[in-house]
């Protein structure tokens, strides 16, 4: 099995604690369907800097599940609570060195 990161883009935080509950809740059924393809449930991203000549892309977090394939890791990304406040993942393999 191959490695992949998951990263979130955009999104936003539940306004009250109602529904950052919510949010979690949904979070962890999420991640609850992904079973042990869960390799690091990750964390969202605090401040961030670029340096270099690049441009910031606006991630908000990641995570690390083991796939079969690519095609397989974009399955896994099914119905990721992200979505639902209009967010999207990228997902980008792992190259072992």
């Amino acid at each position: 099995m191959a490695k992949f990161v998951y990263i979130y883009t955009g999104g936003g935080m539940s306004a009250t604690p109602e529904e950052q509950e919510a949010a979690m809740a949904a979070w962890g059924a999420w991640f609850g369907t992904l079973g042990a393809a869960v390799v690091d449930g990750g964390a969202p991203f605090g401040a961030s800097r670029v340096v270099g000549g690049g441009a910031a892309t606006g991630a908000t977090g990641y995570s690390i599940v083991e796939a079969s394939s690519l095609d397989d890791a974009v399955a896994k990304v099914g119905d990721c609570p992200i979505f639902a406040s209009g967010g999207s993942v990228e997902v980008h393999e792992t190259i072992e060195m």
